[in-house]
C-alpha cells in the first residue's frame, strides 16, 4: 500500500470510491423502484453528462484551451453509435454487446474528427480558439441534420440531403430495411443504454483522464498550459500535447454521445446545439477547473436540479439560475477558500500529531 502515501493517488482513489459508492446506492434504489420515475429517466443522461464534463475539463482545466463546440463531438458519437447498433441488430442480438461496440465506434469516430479539426484549430489560442471551436461544433450539428441513413440486407445506405428535398424513400430500401436517421433526427430506434453501462463508462473516463493527468504526458500538457514559451524551451512540443488532450477529450465525448443516443427512441440534432456545449462548460466551471471530482458532482446535481424543481413550474429556471449564481459566489470567494483551507490544515496537523504519538 505504499502507493497510497502519495497525496494525489489518495485523492484519485477517494474519487473512485465516492463514485462507486454513489453508483451502488443509486443502482440499489433503482432496482427496488425507490427512485421517482421522473428522475429514473434521467440516470443515463446524467452519466453521459458526467463523462462530457470530465472530458471537457481535460481540455479547459488541464490543457487550458477554451472549447465551445464539445457538443459536436457528442453528436458524432451519438449518431454513429445509433447507426452501428441498428446495423448490427440482426448479427449481434445482445443489447449490452451492441452498446459496447457502439460506444467504441462512437469514440473512434469522434477522435478521428477531433484530430482533423485539431490540426487547424490548435494553432489558435484564447478567444480565437473558442470562436473557431464554436463554429466547428455548429457545422458538425448541421452536417448531421442533413444525413439520411438506412440499412437493409444489402448493407448501409447513406444520402447527404444538401437541398432538403430528399426523403427516406430515396434510399430505395428493401422490405426488410430500417430507416435509422431521417433528417433531422434518428427515430424508431429501440433503446439499449442502461445506467450500469453509464456508471462503468464514468469510471473508465475517470481512470483514463486521471492517469493521463498524473503521467509524464499530463505534466507536459499542464506545462504547456502554464507557459508555452518555457515548455518549448525545454523541448516540449506545444501542438502535440495540446492535440493529445483534444483528441482524448473528443473520444470520451463521442463515447458519452453513443451512450446518450442509445437512451432515446427518437433523437433530434437540437439536443447537441450551442446550449449543450455551454451547459457542459457550466458543469466544468462550477465543479472547478482541473477538478474531476467537482465535475462529476456538478454534472450530477445540475442535471437533476431542474427536474426536482419542476413542481415550481414557471419559477424553476429562476431558482436554477439563482443556485448557479450562489455556487459561483461561494466557490470563488477568497475568504471561504481560506476558511476551508484552515480547517483542512487543522485536521492534517492533528493527523500528523496522532501519527507521531504512535
Amino acid at each position: 500500500m505504499k502507493f497510497l502515501k502519495d497525496k494525489q493517488t489518495r485523492h484519485d482513489f477517494v474519487t473512485y470510491a465516492m463514485c462507486i459508492v454513489a453508483f451502488a446506492i443509486v443502482f440499489f434504489m433503482q432496482s427496488n423502484h425507490m427512485i421517482p420515475r421522473m428522475i429514473a429517466g434521467q440516470l443515463v443522461p446524467i452519466t453521459a453528462y458526467i463523462v462530457m464534463a470530465i472530458s471537457l475539463n481535460l481540455v479547459v482545466g488541464i490543457a487550458g484551451d477554451l472549447s465551445l463546440g464539445h457538443a459536436g463531438f457528442m453528436s458524432v458519437g451519438a449518431y454513429t453509435g445509433i447507426v452501428t447498433a441498428v446495423a448490427l441488430e440482426s448479427a449481434v442480438p445482445s443489447d449490452p454487446v451492441r452498446l459496447i461496440i457502439s460506444i467504441v465506434v462512437g469514440a473512434i469516430a469522434a477522435a478521428i474528427l477531433g484530430f482533423l479539426i485539431g490540426i487547424p484549430v490548435l494553432r489558435l489560442s484564447g478567444d480565437y480558439l473558442a470562436i473557431v471551436t464554436l463554429a466547428f461544433g455548429e457545422i458538425i450539428k448541421e452536417i448531421v441534420t442533413c444525413l439520411i441513413v438506412g440499412v437493409d440486407s444489402r448493407g448501409l445506405h447513406v444520402i447527404f440531403n444538401i437541398t432538403g428535398n430528399s426523403t427516406i424513400d430515396d434510399l430505395h430500401l428493401l422490405e426488410d430495411g430500417t430507416a435509422i436517421i431521417k433528417a433531422p433526427s434518428a427515430s424508431g430506434v429501440s433503446t439499449y443504454s442502461t445506467f450500469l453501462a453509464g456508471a462503468i463508462l464514468v469510471m473508465v473516463a475517470l481512470v483514463i483522464v486521471l492517469n493521463l493527468v498524473r503521467s509524464r504526458t499530463g505534466r507536459a500538457i499542464m506545462a504547456v498550459r502554464d507557459n508555452k514559451i518555457a515548455a518549448e524551451s525545454v523541448g516540449i512540443s506545444v501542438t502535440q500535447y495540446r492535440m493529445i488532450a483534444f483528441v482524448v477529450s473528443a473520444a470520451l465525448a463521442g463515447a458519452a454521445g453513443a451512450l446518450f443516443g442509445g437512451n432515446f427512441s427518437q433523437l433530434s440534432a437540437t439536443k447537441f446545439d450551442f446550449n449543450t456545449s455551454i451547459l457542459i462548460l457550466v458543469f466544468v466551471v462550477l465543479g472547478g477547473l482541473g477538478n474531476m471530482r467537482g465535475s462529476v458532482i456538478a454534472a450530477a446535481l445540475l442535471t437533476v436540479l431542474p427536474e426536482l424543481l419542476r413542481q415550481f413550474s414557471d419559477y424553476r429556471m429562476l431558482i436554477y439560475a439563482i443556485v448557479l449564481i450562489l455556487v459561483m459566489i461561494f466557490t470563488n470567494n477568497p475568504q471561504l477558500k481560506s476558511f476551508f483551507a484552515r480547517i483542512k490544515d487543522r485536521f492534517a496537523s492533528k493527523k500528523e500529531v496522532a501519527a507521531d504519538a504512535q
